[in-house]
């Protein structure tokens, strides 16, 4: 699809400009309700649209979706079959009215000032996308396990987008608030990436120059998966198309990607060669094993934590390293 349709609303001299919440909405009937209302309690005082782009769901978030659309006329539904992320924006963003893009995800919770400061640090900054703090907030053991995990470097490593920093340019940011233009001038989200989406359109807006900022202050609460199956599903596909980022746009791969895909080889030869050689071979695959369950005795903030975080980080970094290396070269 294209985005050639998409239009935006002159915004009155004094008024602050309208803003088009888009969400890809795909199985959310957990937390869709609570994000929707965090969205349209926002304190701002421009015109502001929320646009679902609905795939084919096996929940009641259809159901959920039409009632809030029933209770407030903001709410817009647009269909989705595909049930993708990056066609559900795309098309969310061709239904938009506004000048402004605000890009969120169904089990996702925005602070109340969240779209004012965006619109602002945007006004400030002439950056093209502004985002902030993926706030990893679980319910249940096992969830704020993976919340603590998503929020150390242990987990994620350093990006200022899970564990804070200074405010201030980046490669990339979570989610964020787009100027449209600079959305439809390079052609909008992607749609060949299954995952990777937000990080790949950022290099293509920096690529035709624009800036995109994090701001520490912005903060979404993120939900996180509920169980290691999933977990590791949403971790192997991670690596998978951050591979095949890296094979579309050269030179975009730091130590931070590679750490665990090299983690994964050295820790698979530690293991065979520690049986088949010597066992002192064992060391490697040990010191890891080892430093995993040192950091999260450190990271772990209750018993419960300190006791599933090692199961969490290892299949974190496993995953992410495995689809790394597995990642097919005609991906893209």
């Amino acid at each position: 699809m294209t985005l050639d349709n998409a239009n935006s609303r002159e915004t009155p001299q004094g008024v602050s400009p309208g803003v088009s919440v888009v969400l890809p909405i795909l199985n959310e009937e957990r937390f869709l309700d609570q994000g929707i209302k965090a969205i349209l309690a926002q304190r701002y005082d421009g015109p502001l649209e929320v646009i679902l782009a609905l795939g084919p769901s096996q929940d009641r978030t259809d159901e959920i979706a039409t009632e809030l659309a029933a209770q407030d006329s903001r709410v817009v539904l647009v269909q989705n079959p595909s049930g993708r992320t990056a066609a559900a924006l795309n098309l969310a963003i061709a239904a938009s009215r506004y000048s402004f893009i605000c890009r969120i995800d169904g089990h996702a919770e925005i602070s109340e000032s969240y779209i004012a400061a965006a619109v602002q640090t945007m006004a400030e900054t002439g950056a093209v996308n502004v985002g902030g703090i993926m706030a990893a907030s679980g319910v249940g053991a096992f969830e704020r396990a993976v919340a603590t995990a998503m929020r150390s470097p242990l987990g994620v490593g350093a990006a200022r987008f899970h564990v804070g920093g200074k405010a201030g340019p980046a490669d990339t940011v979570y989610l964020g608030v787009f100027e449209k233009r600079a959305l439809l001038a390079v052609g909008g989200y992607d749609e060949r990436f299954i995952r990777a989406q937000d990080w790949e359109l950022n290099f293509r807006l920096r690529q035709a120059g624009g800036t995109i900022w994090f701001d520490p202050d912005l903060v979404v609460t993120y939900r996180p998966r509920p169980n290691l199956r999933r977990l590791s599903k949403q971790y192997f596909e991670y690596g998978r198309w951050r591979r095949a980022v890296s094979r579309s746009h050269k030179g975009t791969i730091n130590f931070r990607y590679l750490a665990p895909p090299v983690a994964v080889i050295i820790i698979a030869l530690s293991l065979a060669l520690g049986s088949l050689v010597n066992p002192f071979l064992f060391l490697p695959a040990g010191a890891y094993f080892l430093g995993n369950l040192l950091g999260s005795f450190l990271i772990g903030k209750d018993v419960k934590e300190k006791i599933i975080l090692p199961a969490v980080l290892a299949t974190m970094h496993f995953s992410w390293g495995i689809g790394f290396i597995t990642s097919p070269k005609g991906l893209v």
